[in-house]
């Protein structure tokens, strides 16, 4: 196995007298697909915004190729990791195509000065920078949707947008807050082929999902938390037979309850 490319060493995270994240240890490796699950409430989304600066964890630290990963949403996007958004954040007002130039901005160099003079590195960096928007909306399978402002755009295909907007910005890592969540049969299938042909790019992968089946086929392997903690971590198949897990999501059986095999 190689060095991990993210790693998170006892993350927690307090707000007050609640600690949401407690002592959270997770790697992920270059080109690895890793599923983060657990019921609501679990800290998930938390400890996501742990790993991408929006939070600064209590204690604990993350660390991304080997170097401390800076609580600051912008340098993390600048080292190269990027994330969607279990609520959907596009810019709805604008084009599908210029919410994808905004995420390629974090490696421009160009100042206010040289746009507002609209000196030659600027014009050559909103070229190459709608050069790279054009790519990424091909990629994602909107290319007929360039001028659609984003408001406009179908809930999947705004699911869509969003991931081609954090791939604009050429990460080594994306991280995926329920991809999936309030798509149908259809476009759930499609997402889970999208975030395949990603892994082929190279990138490494983690993703917070609800649907079960779609995290147990994709990932390569699975942690799942509960009440802020890592319950289990393994592959697909020795998390998804830990009863454990199964208890987690559906509850501790009743005492003089049915016995499992009586349920309806």
């Amino acid at each position: 196995m190689t060095e991990p490319l993210l790693e998170a060493r006892r993350v927690s995270m307090q707000f007050g007298g609640l600690t949401a994240v407690n002592q959270v240890d997770l790697a992920v490796h270059p080109g690895e697909i890793v599923g983060l699950i657990g019921p609501n409430g679990a800290g998930k989304t938390t400890f996501f915004n742990c790993l991408t600066g929006m939070y600064r964890p209590t204690s604990g630290e993350v660390r991304f190729a080997g170097a401390l990963l800076p609580p600051k949403p912008r340098r993390v996007a600048m080292a190269g990791v990027a994330r969607t958004f279990q609520n959907i954040r596009l810019f709805h007002n604008m084009t599908a195509l210029e919410n994808v130039m905004v995420g390629r901005y974090c490696r421009t160099r160009t100042t206010a000065l040289d746009a507002v003079l609209r000196l030659p590195r600027h014009r050559r960096e909103e070229a190459e920078t709608r050069a790279h928007g054009l790519q990424w909306l091909e990629f994602v399978g909107l290319e007929g949707a360039v001028d659609a402002l984003a408001r406009n755009l179908s809930y999947g295909d705004q699911r869509r947008l969003e991931i081609a907007r954090a791939l604009a910005t050429d990460p080594r890592l994306l991280l995926l807050d329920e991809p999936t969540a309030g798509m149908n049969p259809q476009e759930t299938r499609e997402a889970e082929a999208l975030i395949t042909r990603i892994r082929w790019l190279g990138l490494a992968i983690l993703v917070i999902e609800h649907d079960m089946r779609f995290i147990f086929s994709l990932c390569d392997r699975v942690t799942c938390l509960v009440r802020g903690e890592v319950l289990v971590e393994g592959d697909p198949a020795t998390v998804q037979g830990d009863p454990r897990v199964i208890e987690a999501y559906l509850g501790a059986p009743v005492a003089g309850g049915p016995e499992e095999g009586d349920r309806a």
